[in-house]
């Protein structure tokens, strides 16, 4: 389902860039179409100067003129300039516009405009024809490239082409990567939702099997071997929780979706608190917990979220109880170390050192097993306050340490 929808907004956004382009490309040749095509067409005024030539004669009169209803009609005005300057016919022509010009004067406006009117002329036998039309009617301007620059122009096309197709891959990169965060955050809250509701439907039953395993255990009218097979299940089950609540954790904070609650705390106080959590929860016989705090440690002080830190204590303290089966002596403590608090927990049960799991996390033990999602946690916990987890030979067995800035 997940390469399919991909595959679908590829094509999507592939079928957006390509009709992108088309239309661009569609537009620039319209438009470059439009203004040589519009301009040959106004270049007339839509009336011919030759035509307007034809219809004027000459005769022993004068001059007869059969257009004169067309350039009423077209609102133009036409007059005719002999050799010596002199208008000698004209019709409709605008009273603000000579009636005598020098050779200066033809040659200043035989391209352009005259007095503001643009014209057109036409030469004949008998003079120079003039043709006007109304101010503002029609712009004309020099259209003058070198060679040089004209040789340019495909490079500009080229060039202009390729910003348009870069603006438009990445609009579509832009419009890709918020579907692809879109369909993340998706399938990151529905995976949320299902572990919650996982998690949920184990922890009911498991509180029964806790409850009764419990009950089993205090009974006065069983066998001792039977007590302790209902405390093995009690334990076991607690330990199931356990796990159920570190997946749920662990992958809240694998999504970002478990916000941190900072908040003013004491190091020391949070390990004296675990070591009370530990020893209330009935360490089991064959274990030592101890606290060690140096003094100064007394006085730091630590912007975190208590709850997370302290889960990451009890999981490490529990690491030490699970893989030394046989009983070990387990110490708790926290110290400074320049700008860094370091929470740490050691056993003396002569365990090996995690070895680095796939991805480079010391989340493995044993022969590279995967050590589960307690000391992911534990990681992920130190990454979330900007820290680390450490896990190296101590003194006396498996040092566990937590460095979080201070």
């Amino acid at each position: 389902m997940r390469g399919r929808n991909l595959r679908r907004t590829l094509v999507a956004a592939g079928l957006v860039a390509a009709s992108a382009v088309l239309v661009l490309i569609l537009a620039l040749g319209g438009l470059l179409a439009f203004i040589v095509a519009s301009a040959g067409v106004s270049s007339s005024w839509n009336a011919s100067v030759a035509d307007l030539s034809a219809a004027l004669t000459e005769t022993e009169d004068g001059y007869t003129f059969t257009a004169a209803d067309y350039l009423a009609e077209k609102e133009l005005w036409a007059m005719l300039i002999d050799e010596n300057g002199d208008v000698v016919w004209q019709q409709g022509k605008p009273e603000d516009v000579p009636s005598h010009y020098t050779l200066a004067d033809v040659a200043s406006f035989t391209r352009w405009y005259l007095n503001d009117y643009p014209v057109q002329v036409r030469i004949r036998p008998d003079g120079l024809l003039v043709a006007g039309s109304p101010k503002g009617s029609t712009w004309k301007h020099p259209f003058i490239l070198d060679t040089e620059v004209l040789a340019t122009v495909p490079l500009w096309f080229a060039g202009l082409f390729l910003l348009a197709l870069l603006c438009v891959l990445g609009l579509t990169a832009l419009v890709l990567s918020r579907q692809f965060r879109r369909e993340q955050r998706e399938r990151d809250t529905a995976r949320s939702d299902w572990i919650n509701g996982v998690s949920h439907d184990i922890r009911t039953p498991l509180s029964m099997i806790m409850g009764y395993a419990g009950q089993l255990e205090a009974a006065p009218d069983l066998s001792p071997a039977r007590r302790e097979q209902a405390a093995v299940i009690r334990r076991q089950s607690q330990t199931l929780r356990e796990l159920v609540n570190d997946l749920n954790l662990t992958m809240r904070l694998d999504y970002e979706m478990q916000p941190l609650r900072r908040g003013t705390l004491h190091p020391a106080a949070l390990v004296r608190q675990v070591a009370a959590d530990v020893l209330n929860g009935g360490l089991e016989e064959g274990y030592a917990l101890e606290v060690d705090l140096p003094p100064e440690a007394e006085a730091l002080t630590l912007e975190a979220d208590g709850p997370l830190l302290r889960r990451a204590l009890l999981n490490l303290v529990n690491n030490c109880v699970n893989h030394n089966p046989e009983g070990c002596s387990i110490t708790l403590g926290a110290r400074a170390d320049g700008k860094f608090c370091v929470l740490w927990v050691e056993d003396d049960g002569g365990g090996t050192v995690p070895a680095p799991a796939k991805g480079g996390s010391a989340l493995a033990a044993d022969g590279g097993a995967a050590h589960g999602t307690g000391l992911k946690l534990v990681e992920q916990i130190a990454k979330s306050h900007s820290g680390g987890l450490e896990l190296r030979a101590g003194a006396r067995g498996v040092l566990g340490v937590v460095r979080i800035p201070l």
